[in-house]
């Protein structure tokens, strides 16, 4: 069977310039995957991507197999993505029923809108307020809500923790757990808290000057703190780690491949 979110050889930039290089990732179906990775290592860039806001300079991406240009997110959205960026991009005049009815499209509204209630009941006693209204957990429960409202095959999440307290954050991650679980959904996600997602997620990639430097088992990368550490402390890192392992620190999860 075909992965639910699939990159090739993924190579993307602005103006000519390469941001991201070579990367390679999947997303199985009711699977959670994170990607890590400092600032400007290329997470935002890889997710604008797959969603098809940015034209990728060369590679393939594939959601349930079918492959999709880049720079046409109506046929991403259209194979099954549903993409919450970190600006979380509410209608904030509307209200929060207004926005997850927007979402539903012509699919069965309040059907869409039970499922949306299961998974955030704290939303019920606010489907009357405008969402500009709503606290920053809030509003991170609609933007996820109103993408799920899509029905997606594969739902993506750059950043949800942007602006949270820690709490919330822990909070809202196990139900990005719950809908991969209940309703077979892929998930991809861009998290800065790296223990909490690590808690949530199957797998993670760590991405390093627009590269996969590391991939593996979520339960893996957990026992290799050194590993991580290095990910996000740069090229100096990484030569200290191979020298006190003696091998490659890529090397050290399968070369960036999956464990």
């Amino acid at each position: 069977m075909a992965a639910a979110l699939e990159c090739e050889k993924l190579c993307v930039g602005y103006a000519g310039v390469r941001v991201v290089h070579d990367v390679d990732l999947t997303v199985e179906p009711g699977e959670v995957v994170a990607l890590f990775g400092p600032n400007g290592a290329g997470k935002t860039t890889t997710l604008h991507a797959l969603s098809g806001l940015l034209r990728s300079q060369s590679g393939a991406v594939r959601i349930c197999g079918q492959r999709v240009r880049g720079g046409r997110p109506h046929l991403a959205a259209r194979s099954g993505l549903a993409f919450v960026p970190d600006d979380r991009s509410l209608f904030y005049g509307l209200t929060t029923r207004q926005n997850l009815r927007l979402a539903a499209g012509r699919r069965n509204t309040q059907s869409a809108l039970d499922q949306v209630l299961e998974y955030f009941p704290a939303l019920r006693d606010l489907l009357g307020r405008r969402a500009g209204l709503l606290s920053g957990g809030e509003q991170q429960m609609l933007a996820v809500g109103r993408a799920l409202g899509m029905r997606p095959k594969v739902l993506m999440v750059d950043e949800m923790s942007m602006g949270l307290a820690p709490i919330v954050v822990q909070r809202l991650l196990p139900v990005v757990r719950r809908i991969a679980d209940e309703l077979g959904t892929a998930v991809l996600l861009v998290e800065q808290h790296v223990d909490l997602a690590l808690e949530v997620a199957d797998r993670a990639y760590v991405l390093d000057r627009g590269r996969v430097a590391i991939a593996g088992r979520a339960e893996e990368l957990r026992n290799r703190r050194d590993l991580l550490r290095a990910s996000y402390m740069g090229e100096l890192a990484y030569e200290q780690l191979e020298a006190s392992t003696g091998r490659p620190a890529a090397a050290a999860n399968g070369g960036g491949r999956n464990a």
